[in-house]
């Protein structure tokens, strides 16, 4: 459910829903031993990526190490919101340019597109302003993070801890993991990347998984494919046998040369922590009780979603980071603030092995690529 799909009468009862606010008392509860487990996963992150290393001569990232695809367009944000949503960036109509990576969740930039795996999709939002969070202080940027799957397998530091080094130790070889994740109360959780629905990328929803600051309240988001041609698509999944290896690329970049894309960015407010935990990601919350409701329209005209270019400077210079961005839009929970320390951990590895400085954007114009024909007007004036 979402609010297209609603009258007038219930958007007015969601108005007069009662939101938890973000500082309340028991939003964020760290748990014991956390900082341990995350300084453990930091390390266990730069171990993966020495191993891919020595298998590609060349470091990527820990998670999402496959680009897909990298489109350019703008993010429209509703002039006409009620007072509950008008928060953030949010709290006015306007409209930002925007850089955005479709990718592969695992750390393996050689995986098979025919493999099931969680794919991811991230976002740059230019010309952002108001009070940033010290990770971002001086980068007008807020960055945003989807994956494909609505919950969070590693979904606290302990159960990251935990599977990553079981994903280090028998991740070569699968049934003996797959004992190892048999044996554990969330085995469901942890066999769900292997199951995922194996289909166009731009045809995928996407969630944050974990829990953000929103204004006066807490959310979490999710970007919703909007054009009947994307809709459409997700109907087509690939096959087993499909030729080639990389046809989700090839997908992505014959359907954005083709078609223009519109994505609703959604909202899911926080209303009860006992049935909508924070700290733990591992839950979805149920959108029957607690609704998605829309307040901007992300929009890629038509063009090439695979610039080399474009490609080689994200994976050797970018990093996306959810501590890049304001304060209204905190990160908030265990595996949040587990982020805070990985990320960073992960991208100085990766630019010393490389070679390669870290270059933090601040404008689209930074991006190499050619511009869309269709975004030239609206950059003119932003």
């Amino acid at each position: 459910m979402d609010i297209t799909n609603r009258g007038v009468d219930d958007e007015a009862k969601l108005a007069d829903r009662n939101y938890i606010r973000w500082d309340a008392q028991g939003v964020e509860k760290i748990a014991e031993n956390e900082e341990e487990d995350i300084q453990a996963v930091a390390d266990m992150i730069n171990t993966m990526q020495k191993a891919q290393f020595n298998n590609h001569r060349h470091c990527f990232s820990g998670t999402h190490a496959r680009t897909q695809g990298i489109v350019k367009g703008k993010l429209v944000v509703h002039d006409d919101l009620p007072e509950h949503l008008k928060q953030s960036i949010f709290d006015h109509g306007a409209e930002y340019p925007v850089v955005c990576r479709y990718s592969s969740e695992p750390g393996d930039p050689g995986l098979d597109d025919r493999i099931p795996q969680p794919r991811g999709f991230a976002m740059k939002v230019f010309n952002v302003e108001g009070d940033f969070l010290s990770g971002g202080v001086g980068i007008p940027t807020q960055d945003i993070e989807f994956n494909s799957t609505p919950a969070l397998d590693l979904a606290n530091a302990k159960t990251t801890r935990e599977i990553i080094g079981l994903r280090i130790n028998y991740g070569n070889n699968p049934p003996e993991l797959y004992k190892h994740l048999e044996a554990r109360p969330d085995t469901d959780l942890q066999k769900f990347r292997d199951t995922v629905r194996n289909t166009h990328l731009e045809s995928t929803r996407h969630y944050s998984q974990t829990a953000f600051r929103f204004g006066d309240y807490v959310a979490k988001y999710c970007l919703v494919p909007n054009s009947a041609t994307q809709k459409k698509l997700y109907e087509e999944t690939v096959k087993p046998d499909a030729d080639p290896s990389d046809i989700l690329s090839r997908w992505l970049q014959n359907f954005h040369r083709d078609h223009d894309a519109e994505y609703l960015l959604q909202f899911q407010l926080l209303e009860n922590l006992d049935d909508q935990p924070v700290e733990y990601a591992g839950k979805v919350w149920d959108p029957e009780k607690y609704p998605w409701q829309t307040v901007a329209t992300l929009l890629v005209p038509r063009q090439d979603s695979f610039d080399w270019e474009m490609k080689s400077f994200w994976e050797d210079h970018i990093r996306v980071d959810p501590w890049h961005g304001l304060k209204t839009l905190q990160p908030l929970g265990g595996p949040n603030r587990l982020r805070k320390v990985v990320y960073p951990a992960s991208s100085a590895l990766r630019r010393k092995m490389n070679a390669r400085a870290e270059v933090n954007v601040k404008s689209m114009a930074e991006v190499p690529g050619p511009i869309p024909a269709a975004l030239n007007s609206f950059l003119a004036v932003n």
